[in-house]
């Protein structure tokens, strides 16, 4: 029996969704289209969205016209939910910080910093490791390269494999710390407790009594941040490249939002 605060849905569903290139293109803005498919949608079963990000940047990108993300969402988790809010309150939340301790987060840090110094890429920006709440976020070019500079990284890195042999380099480095290191967007990966996936977001659904929950996300292949929740058999998983997939998958399962 789903609770009392989703009865008003004629289906007793629930949605989740990746934010960047499913929601909205990587680091951008929501379409306006994007927007009013979700509030239509949301008409008829639950929505959240479970992002990585921490939740101003997830905000901005899913705020259209001065609307509030918290409000357009029944739930919205930031930071693979460590972040949580139902119908715009907050949930219990954690500590990345607290888990590690200071003194193996500052050897950690201090290596990745070390790393990032000695790698050979065409260009560097700034804010290499950027801390988090749940999580640290790891950039080799720096999360303040431009759009631009993005998609020319992802394309430098998917021919070259940078993140891929900078997460092997600390696995095998850290592998006492009980971390994951997972590959998210175009730029990063996310350096977490093992658990502290997007699975962690379930940990504030599972007992609502949903019939069914769908996660739709584009990173889910192994070693993706969407790869845990959507392998995870309370949910049924959808592999998005973009937002118009997106659209166009939602309005083929609910031919009502048309």
């Amino acid at each position: 029996m789903v609770s009392a605060a989703f009865a008003d849905r004629p289906h007793k569903k629930l949605l989740l969704f990746d934010v960047d290139d499913t929601l909205t293109p990587a680091r951008q803005d929501v379409s306006p289209e994007m927007m009013k498919t979700l509030r239509d949608l949301r008409k008829h079963v639950v929505i959240g969205f479970v992002g990585g990000s921490d939740l101003v940047k997830i905000s901005g990108q899913l705020t259209l016209n001065g609307s509030n993300a918290l409000d357009d969402f029944d739930y919205g988790f930031a930071e693979n939910g460590l972040t949580a809010y139902k119908l715009g309150k907050a949930l219990d939340s954690q500590s990345f910080i607290k888990y590690v301790g200071e003194e193996r987060y500052k050897k950690l840090v201090n290596f990745i910093l070390h790393y990032v110094a000695d790698l050979d890429i065409p260009i560097k920006r700034g804010t290499f490791v950027e801390f988090r709440n749940g999580m640290i976020n790891v950039s080799p070019i720096g999360r303040n390269a431009t759009i631009a500079e993005r998609h020319e990284f992802e394309a430098y890195d998917k021919q070259h494999g940078i993140r891929p042999a900078f997460v092997k380099v600390l696995q095998e480095k850290f592998s006492d710390y009980g971390l994951t290191f997972s590959i998210g967007g175009q730029i990063s990966f996310d350096v977490f407790p093992n658990g502290w996936d997007k699975t962690y977001a379930l940990k504030h659904v599972e007992d609502e009594g949903f019939e069914e929950i769908h996660f739709f996300g584009d990173k889910t292949y192994k070693g993706g941040n969407d790869y845990e929740i959507f392998e995870d058999s309370r949910t049924i998983g959808h592999t998005v490249a973009n937002p118009s997939e997106t659209e166009r998958l939602l309005k083929e399962m609910f031919p009502e939002i048309q």
